[in-house]
């Protein structure tokens, strides 16, 4: 199979990580992997593995003919089978069908507001899928949601994986004292409710005002971003609160803490977990989206309800306060991500899963 990727920015997001973590991880499995990011690069751009086939599309607007030409001149040249779409990049990549109707198109949905799955109306969506081969959900709501709203009958769950991050040559060195960090991976979103970090470690750091908080992610500079910022600054947390922004190695800051936390009001499956168990760190998470199925019970992590800032903080507080506790609840998270979420056992579903769309396909057309 000759598959690329298509994504409309490598910054650092969910969806732009999996569409990274996909062309690498097939990159010597098939005859050909690519990635194309339509719209904007990006840090991510670094984690590409040079055995990728790599295009940045520069599309200039939402139609962008030139782009879409630019992009069919790559599909034909290079033969390729399968584009993958992933997020809002399926619009040209229906574009491309019009124009290309040889190439196939999997959708990859990596909505992560699936608490309100009933108000997601998207009527480009929907016409689009008629040009789909098949469908992957990142959870089963999005799977249930995109049955009963989309044209594709070809529709399939694949939860997130991810691939040791630690190989960027980034090395962060992060603030406070060693043995006493707390870390957030998300990206300043209202969804993400930093608000309740924040909240929280105005509790904390009362009795414990040696403990420190890191946050990393994109910076969009707006409302939510200055709202936070001066949240901190009147409980005066600034010494125990700290942004980073977006970095290429996370993986050398997961190595630098002791508790990981995700505090969001709305999830699909976080790769932000994913990591978390990746490199051994317990977790306090919300219990949003496919969390619980991540963590099962009290052994792999500990799962508040949303928004509830008296259980956020007991919980969190009661890892700080046992070492051994926080040790152990790592490993088996840690067993958890590589028996569940590990890059092998994705792909090659993966790989069957299109193989049998593709000789289906090929049986309805073949002569009787």
């Amino acid at each position: 199979m000759r598959i690329v990727q298509i994504i409309d920015s490598l910054e650092a997001g969910g969806a732009e990580r999996m569409a990274v973590n996909y062309a690498n991880a097939l990159s010597n499995k098939i005859a050909f992997s690519g990635l194309i990011a339509t719209r904007k690069e990006g840090v991510l751009k670094n984690q590409i593995r040079s055995e990728v086939s790599y295009l940045f599309l520069q599309k200039k607007k939402s139609v962008d003919l030139s782009a879409v030409f630019r992009l069919r001149k790559y599909i034909k040249k290079n033969k390729i089978d399968i584009l993958h779409a992933h997020s809002s990049s399926f619009f040209i990549g229906v574009l491309l069908k019009l124009t290309f109707v040889k190439i196939d198109i999997i959708w990859h949905d990596h909505y992560g507001i699936s608490q309100d799955l009933k108000s997601r109306k998207n009527l480009g969506l929907k016409f689009g899928s008629l040009f789909f081969k098949g469908i992957i959900s990142v959870n089963t709501a999005l799977k249930d949601w995109a049955k009963s709203y989309l044209w594709c009958s070809n529709i399939i769950y694949f939860p997130n994986f991810i691939e040791d991050i630690s190989k960027a040559n980034q090395n962060v060195i992060i603030k406070g004292l060693e043995g006493k960090r707390i870390v957030c991976v998300a990206n300043l979103r209202p969804q993400k409710n930093h608000l309740l970090i924040i909240e929280s470690a105005n509790v904390i750091t009362k009795q414990y005002p040696e403990w420190t908080f890191h946050l990393f992610g994109k910076d969009f500079e707006d409302d939510y971003s200055q709202k936070l910022k001066i949240k901190i600054r009147d409980l005066k947390l600034e010494k125990n609160i700290f942004f980073y922004g977006t970095i290429e190695n996370i993986g050398s800051v997961l190595k630098q803490c002791d508790i990981a936390i995700l505090p969001s009001l709305s999830e699909g499956l976080p790769l932000a977990v994913l990591e978390y168990g990746l490199y051994k760190l317990p977790v306090v998470a919300t219990n949003v989206g496919e969390m619980s199925k991540v963590i099962i019970s009290e052994k792999e992590g500990l799962i508040v309800e949303s928004n509830n800032i008296n259980q956020f903080v007991e919980a969190i507080t009661r890892l700080m306060e046992d070492k051994n506790l926080r040790i152990e609840m790592g490993q088996h998270l840690n067993k958890i991500i590589e028996l569940n979420y590990s890059q092998k056992s994705i792909i090659e579903n993966y790989a069957l899963w299109l193989d049998t769309l593709i000789n289906f396909a090929l049986s309805k057309v073949a002569p009787r």
